[in-house]
């Protein structure tokens, strides 16, 4: 019968020892539940900041497509306009250059008692006419220059 107890009383201990490593078993399973929580949790915010920052992203290149496009534009109206412009001169110059050939032309047969006091007056008065219409040609371009410089002189002004 000693024998019965002895081993009743390992047996005893054996269930001990299990119940004691299953309750350390059941705590640790606890702890790694709270932990797969916690994770999960983390990993739910940087999810919603991961759709914030693509929300951002996203808005930032829709703003930056804009502008571009919006500069795309502008550079093409300026473009077109530096063309009149350059086309305004040109004519203009083409002009003038006429104008003098014809006073020059003038001046030479009024030299040789050919010319009348007149006609030269009449051309001298275009000739005014037309460098004045040239000076304002000019400023035109000059004003033109000067009101797309203005921001960016302000801009750096600013800044």
């Amino acid at each position: 019968m000693a024998e019965y107890t002895e081993l009743a009383s390992r047996i005893s201990r054996a269930l001990e020892r299990i119940g004691t490593g299953l309750e350390q078993a059941s705590g640790g399973a606890a702890e790694a539940d709270a932990q797969i929580e916690t994770l999960k949790e983390a990993l739910e915010a940087e999810r919603s900041a991961n759709a914030q920052l693509e929300e951002r992203v996203t808005a930032l290149r829709e703003k930056q497509e804009k502008l571009v496009s919006r500069l795309e534009d502008e550079v093409a109206r300026l473009s077109d306009e530096a063309d009149d412009h350059a086309r305004q001169l040109a004519s203009l110059r083409e002009l003038n250059e006429r104008l003098r050939e014809n006073n020059t032309a003038l001046r030479e047969a009024n030299a040789q008692g050919l010319g009348s006091v007149e006609l030269i007056n009449a051309s001298l008065a275009e000739e005014l006419d037309a460098l004045r219409a040239a000076q304002m040609a000019d400023r035109s371009e000059l004003d033109a220059i000067l009101a797309e410089m203005k921001p960016l002189i302000e801009g750096g002004a600013n800044a």
